[in-house]
């Protein structure tokens, strides 16, 4: 039988969906017989849903290689006498997808 503080050492887990056909079947005969740990849980799924919400995505490949390009270009003008300009050169100037 899980115990309390066994769950509360895989929650992260079971929320996530990492645990084990086993494990997850621990932990929900555990959660149907415990209030205490299924408000843990419930709590413990309402913030990692609150942060996934507010946590930036995964930027898009295609936009961070150019942004890589142009940062490369930017680098290579100011070797070669752009360092001199009162603003900084186009090629730095970025714009989204």
């Amino acid at each position: 039988m899980l115990m309390c503080r066994d769950l509360a050492e895989i929650a992260s887990d079971y929320i996530d969906g990492e645990l084990n056909g086993r494990q997850n079947l621990s932990v929900k005969m555990h959660l149907m017989m415990c209030k205490d740990c299924r408000t843990f849980i419930g709590n413990l799924r309402a913030s990692s849903n609150l942060l996934s919400a507010h946590s930036p995505k995964r930027a898009d490949e295609e936009f961070l290689r150019r942004i890589d390009e142009r940062v490369a270009e930017a680098l290579n003008a100011h070797t070669i006498g752009y360092s001199t300009q009162s603003s900084p050169p186009a090629a730095i100037r970025l714009s989204h997808p």
